[in-house]
Order: structure tokens, then sequence, then C-alpha cells
């Protein structure tokens, strides 16, 4: 689908142009955004627009690293927003052209849709290209936070365990929160590089112009990977602290079977001695010497176990 909006001092804000349209009339600026386009569709991309081979390769492949580049009449940005219901990263190409700018994506993008309605709302005394890229850069970073918040809320569930779990389902769950934010550091630190990159040129001119919404988001950009940071350095010593617990628990379990096993040493010694099938023991005709085997093993018992618990083994 070829979503085209464009804008005139004489026709005001246009939605739902064909590309004829767009070519009959002479605007001051417009939008064009293909959405999940088809075969026929890509073609326009150098039939119509003349955009640069190279860029329209890098269209066609799937996540390129998000970058910039230069080319005669055009500047292409590669940008990258993240699926929050799949947590998966999306590619969304922009072309810049003198009061022109293209976008390109194979998915449904929402933070296109929100510049979108924000361009509505907005003074068309203040709207040009730039403004219309500030905003799908603002509103793709600004997609980044809930995901981050909700990625946090689950770490805090691990943390805190309220619904008792075991051990190795929360490792699980642990393991998947390290997964996802490992994807979201994927995406961000290579955009936070595009955004400086993007505040340091000398070639747009409508960046400089507008240089303090872009330091913004770029500010966003480093907040984000320092959540990113923080969180992940928690799941890390929540998992450390899991790590030592079980092996504290496990330390503690080989500790009381050593010790009942220490325990029943001497008195496994006794039995099999009695046990022996000798005929001539002396203690086997003694009238009282079942008893007294037995008072002697409980005492030894016994007394092991005191001394066991005097040096704090079943604290």
């Amino acid at each position: 689908m070829i979503h085209v909006t464009a804008y005139s001092k004489t026709e005001g804000l246009r939605e739902g142009l064909s590309l004829d349209q767009l070519t009959a009339m002479d605007w001051d600026w417009y939008w064009v955004d293909f959405e999940a386009p088809t075969d026929e569709e890509v073609k326009l991309l150098d039939t119509y627009f003349n955009f640069h081979p190279l860029a329209i390769e890098d269209c066609l492949h799937n996540l390129q690293r998000p970058k910039l580049d230069y080319y005669d009449d055009h500047t292409f940005f590669v940008i990258h927003a993240v699926n929050q219901a799949e947590l998966l990263r999306e590619e969304i190409d922009i072309f810049m052209g003198k009061c022109s700018i293209v976008t390109f994506h194979k998915q449904p993008a929402p933070a296109l849709e929100t510049a979108r309605r924000i361009l509505k709302k907005s003074s068309m005394d203040e709207v040009d290209e730039f403004f219309i890229f500030y905003q799908i850069l603002d509103k793709v970073v600004d997609h980044y936070f809930p995901i981050m918040y909700k990625i946090e809320d689950h770490i805090n569930e691990i943390e805190d365990n309220r619904r008792n779990l075991s051990m190795e389902m929360l490792l699980d769950e642990l393991f998947d929160r390290r997964s996802e934010l490992l994807t979201l550091r994927q995406t961000v630190h290579p955009m936070r590089d595009l955004l400086y990159r993007i505040l340091n040129t000398h070639h747009l001119d409508g960046v400089r112009e507008r240089k303090e919404y872009f330091a913004d988001i770029h500010d966003h950009l480093i907040k984000v990977a320092d959540m990113i940071a923080s969180n992940r350095e928690m799941t890390q010593d929540i998992r450390d602290s899991y790590l030592s617990l079980n092996s504290h628990q496990t330390n503690r379990t080989m500790q009381i079977l050593t010790v009942i096993s220490v325990i029943f040493m001497p008195l496994t010694f006794i039995v099999g001695i009695y046990g022996m099938n000798f005929q001539n023991m002396p203690e086997l005709k003694t009238d009282y010497g079942y008893f007294v085997v037995w008072v002697v093993m409980i005492s030894i018992a016994y007394g092991m176990y005191r001394w066991f618990k005097n040096k704090g083994w079943f604290d």
C-alpha cells in the first residue's frame, strides 16, 4: 500500500493522493509511505523516484544496520523500530529529498501512524520534510520505553518471586528477559550512533535548524541504553544470587547426608561384626549381649548427634 500526503498553500493538506496527482501539481512538500509494498510498487522507487540502486537494494534486504548514506539528490536513512508484541526488530527506510520524504517498511509501523496523526494537528507553517523526519524518529524511539518498562517489571517480579515459582522456572524466565534486553540493546546502540552522526552532519540544514529536537531524541536513546545496561546488571545479580542459593542448598543437603552417613558408619561396623557366621564368638552366648549392643549403638549415635549439633551442623 502507498499512502501519499502532500501540502501546498493553495490546496492545504491533502491525503490519499495518487502518484499522478502528486506529479500534476506543485506541492510545498510531500510524504509518500510504502507499507508492505507489492513487487510492482517496489519498482516505483526506481522508475518514479529515481533513487540510487544501492539504497533500493538496502530496502529489499532485511535488517540493515541503522545508517546514513548521502547521494546526489537525496539522503538515505535506515532506522529500527521494535515490535512490542513479539519484540522483533523491524526496519524502516527513509529517503529524504528536497521538500520530500519517502518511507519504506515491510510491516505496519505504529510509530509512523502516530507521526501522521501529529502531522494533521500541526501548524503547516512549521511543517516540512525535516519536521516529518523528526516526528518519525521521535515516535520510533518513544516506542522503546514501554518495552523497556515491561521488561523491567518482569525482572522485578522475578526478584520478588511472589508466585513462588521453582528456581528452574525463575531462571528460565530470567534468561528470557536477558534475551529481550539483548535484542533491545542491538537496536538502541546503533540507533544512538546514528543520531550522533545526524546531529554532527553538515549536509542536513533542516537538522541544524532543529538541532535541540534531534538532540532530545539522542538523550532518550542514551537513557534507554543506560536502562538496558542497568537491567542487564540486575539480571546478572539475580542469576548469581539464585545460583549461590542453589549451591548453598545443595551443600546443605550434602552436609546433612554426610552427618547421617557418619553416624551410621560405627553402627554399620558393629552390626557387620555381629552379623558374621563364626561359631565361636564370645558375646553370642551372653544373656544380655543383644541389649548391651543396642545400648552401645544408641549411645554412639546420640553422642555423635550431640557432637555435630554442638559444632553447628544442624543450625
